[in-house]
């Protein structure tokens, strides 16, 4: 596995990201992971973000972590969401012209905000062929598009977040359409601490089946 630190613009911004690649001949399948909101101390290093990458890329993925707009050493400012679905195409448009990448086999995944900034981008882009949330952010974001995306989605909670019941999560799962994949894991709450691997396998088994 190799872990190249890049620059890439969005806009007439610069933003920063971590293109990681598995050993091998490519081209591989490739999967853009969006990190949780950047007010509230997310970044492309948080524990989840982290753990998706290491678990993607050993599975034989081309995985893709990046800082948002004002993040780390990525240039701007938070933009109440609107520059951070900029950032979201920016990604798309590198991972698409790397030359590692099979360009028809490309997944988003977002973890908490992550989800809410990278989805409504996602599911209009052709490119991306699969989407998977981990913690989705009810509180802060409306997912009701999702009822009329037919493309493969996962959602992944843990039991015991505090910030989505499980019965809101499940009944929001039920009105989506197939193919679709809901996950509860048991004793997971919202950070996943110690729960990352039981999720990142969730994720990767998901992509490893639809992409």
């Amino acid at each position: 596995m190799k872990s190249t630190r890049v620059i890439f613009p969005s806009g007439e911004l610069l933003l920063e990201g971590v293109l990681a690649t598995p050993k091998g001949a490519g081209p591989f399948p490739a999967v853009i992971i969006c990190h949780p909101h950047p007010l509230y101390g997310g970044d492309m290093d948080n524990n989840v973000v982290h753990s998706l990458s290491e678990t993607l890329t050993q599975a034989s993925f081309v995985s893709f972590r990046f800082n948002f707009r004002g993040v780390g050493g990525s240039q701007g400012k938070y933009d109440q969401g609107i520059g951070q679905q900029e950032d979201v195409e920016a990604a798309i448009a590198f991972i698409g012209a790397t030359k590692e990448v099979d360009s028809e086999r490309i997944g988003l995944a977002g973890y908490s905000a992550g989800a809410g900034f990278a989805f409504p981008v996602g599911v209009k882009d052709a490119r991306i062929k699969a989407l998977a949330a981990v913690s989705p952010a009810f509180d802060m974001f409306d997912f009701g598009f999702l009822k009329d995306y037919h493309k493969p989605k996962l959602l992944v909670s843990g039991s015991k977040d505090k910030f989505t019941a499980t019965s809101e999560f499940l009944g929001f799962c039920q009105t989506l359409p197939n193919p679709k994949e809901c996950e509860i894991i048991e004793g997971a709450d919202h950070f996943w601490s110690q729960y990352e691997s039981r999720m990142a396998a969730k994720v990767t088994a998901f992509f490893s089946k639809v992409l």
